[in-house]
């Protein structure tokens, strides 16, 4: 690693079910997550029974995977309660996406956050009846991923100081996939589900049919037909975050890229790998991380770095590793 960098592995990993390769890379992790889960002391996180219940109530079609999971992390009290994602401590990221309407659908995504706290792992799994491809997080989480029917879907933070009752949106999100086969279902789940912070989500199927969502924990979810999403909602509550990230800027300058008639989806990609919307504040821990771009007809993930990528797919999943390099 050359000094000043930060070295990253993002490792792809193909396992249907639970099981050893999961298991190893939460042990990998746990520590880190245990010190960020209680970092606010054991008794600010819910108790097992109360986790439990939410998770049953909300999400039951993820409680038998829930249950093979804890039983993989060794069964503590400490990570079941963790794996539930239930009020879980506040998390910030800067991020940008936006859907492609052509005849090709797609989402493509700009992932900002601090290298040392990404997993950078991307996972093929079939947990309930479908194939996900998703970036993990929280272990079992997903920043942005695409099932094998083609709905596609990614998180941003909203913008927002309010934390409240309700789950962590990287599980909300692997539920909407595990689930949902269209834009209107995952619609159904993302108005039902808790969120404990505020979030955008976006999210378009093999159709082109999108929506993105304003969802906070302490208001009526709001569903929109915006094409893209960065890092406020309808307006901005959080001046300082709002101008430190340059939300308003990217917001601006994608929706104006969107509605040029002279893009192409490629052309669109790689305008996620340049400023404004690629972030270079890697200090304050808001650099692009990676742009995703999911396509939903096939449908694949292509994730993408400035000069190299990997391309995964349903019917050709590799299991490999690939180091990038961030500023320190």
């Amino acid at each position: 690693m050359e000094a000043g960098k930060v070295s990253v592995i993002f490792a792809s990993i193909d396992e249907p079910s639970p099981g050893e390769k999961w298991q190893a890379l939460f042990r990998r992790f746990w520590p880190a997550y245990r010190g960020w889960y209680l970092r606010e002391g054991d008794a600010a996180r819910p108790g097992y029974l109360t986790c439990r219940k939410a998770l049953r109530r909300h999400m039951p079609e993820l409680e038998s995977t829930y249950d093979e999971l804890v039983e993989l992390a060794g069964g503590g009290d400490v990570e079941a309660r963790f794996l539930s994602l239930y009020r879980p401590p506040p998390f910030l990221a800067s991020c940008s996406q936006g859907v492609w309407r052509g005849e090709e659908p797609a989402l493509v995504r700009n992932y900002d956050y601090d290298p040392r706290l990404l997993e950078a792992v991307t996972l093929r799994s079939r947990w309930t009846d479908r194939q996900v491809i998703a970036m993990s997080d929280c272990m079992w989480g997903a920043l942005d991923g695409v099932n094998e029917r083609g709905l596609a879907a990614s998180l941003a933070f909203g913008g927002r100081r309010v934390v409240g009752d309700g789950f962590g949106m990287p599980l909300i999100l692997r539920y909407v996939l595990e689930i949902c086969e269209t834009t209107a279902e995952a619609v159904r789940v993302l108005r039902r589900v808790p969120t404990h912070m505020a979030y955008n989500v976006t999210i378009i199927d093999r159709k082109g049919a999108f929506a993105t969502l304003f969802l906070s924990p302490d208001r009526a979810p709001i569903v929109t037909k915006r094409p893209l999403a960065t890092n406020h909602q309808r307006r901005v509550d959080w001046k300082e975050y709002a101008g430190a990230t340059a939300s308003l800027e990217r917001e601006r300058y994608l929706g104006e890229r969107l509605e040029d008639q002279s893009e192409t989806l490629e052309s669109l990609t790689q305008r996620f790998l340049r400023a404004p919307l690629y972030s270079s504040d890697f200090r304050k821990g808001w650099g692009t991380l990676y742009t995703a771009l999911y396509r939903t007809t096939e449908p694949l993930a292509d994730f993408r770095w400035p000069g190299g990528g990997v391309v995964q797919s349903f019917d050709d999943y590799r299991e490999l590793a690939v180091r990038i390099e961030y500023p320190d």
